[in-house]
């Protein structure tokens, strides 16, 4: 915190007393140098915590090609668009209110991603999303109390045409609030092959891409690397 934290004591104050109003503007350290993003509320503290500081989505400057299942605010696309100035995200995001805080985090990133307002799922269609007013925790299928029609996209549809325009994908985030573990399991082992690290909010306990990728839970995080790839 003390390195990623342009004003650390205010992170701090934010992060562990959860004192502080909002919204808030939050400025980081990053590879390509200030950037400032706007924080809603405590939740969003969290994730910019987990991502800038504890690393759940470790990035490297030689990524190109990036896939965000579940973007939310833009928070893990800020990160993995600040590693390098040469590398291009494909973000999935369909909650309305988190759209527009989306596109004012990654202003300076503007020719740099593309956004589709879709959830991901198994099959194209429309789907009943729960949401909640952080925006945070809210997915298909989400007991929420609250929710809205979206419209939806095959998971390996995405995959499938990201590979086909670039040849590979560098990192794969899931962060879709209940589908992670099916997302993940049906991966294709042809398409695997060509996805290079993945991030997926969920706890396997053993390794559903076992032909293709090494596993390590970390936290709730689980991370796969790509063993033909890396050893290249």
């Amino acid at each position: 915190m003390l390195s990623a934290y342009r004003n650390p004591s205010d992170a701090f104050a934010r992060y562990i007393l959860g004192l502080g109003r909002y919204p808030a503007q939050i400025a980081l350290n990053t590879p390509a140098g200030s950037l400032t993003l706007t924080a809603y509320s405590y939740d969003d503290i969290l994730t910019v915590n987990e991502i800038f500081c504890r690393l759940d989505y470790p990035g490297n400057n030689d990524d190109r090609v990036i896939v965000d299942f579940g973007s939310n605010i833009g928070l893990s696309a800020a990160f993995f668009l600040s590693r390098n100035p040469d590398c291009f995200a494909y973000l999935y995001e369909p909650l309305p209110a988190n759209i527009g805080r989306l596109r004012q985090n990654l202003r300076c990133f503007d020719s740099r991603y593309a956004l589709e307002e879709v959830a991901v799922g198994h099959t194209d269609g429309v789907v009943e999303f729960g949401w909640e007013p952080t925006g945070r925790y809210g997915g298909v299928g989400a007991k929420t109390g609250n929710y809205l029609a979206v419209a939806c996209r095959d998971s390996n549809q995405i995959l499938a045409e990201a590979i086909a325009r670039h040849g590979r994908i560098d990192v794969l985030k899931i962060d879709i609030e209940g589908l992670e573990k099916d997302v993940t399991q049906r991966i294709p082992v042809h398409m695997a092959r060509k996805i290079r690290r993945l991030y997926v909010e969920h706890d396997f306990g053993s390794n559903p891409l076992e032909q293709t990728h090494s596993y390590r839970q970390y936290g709730a995080v689980a991370q796969f690397t790509n063993r033909e790839m890396i050893a290249r």
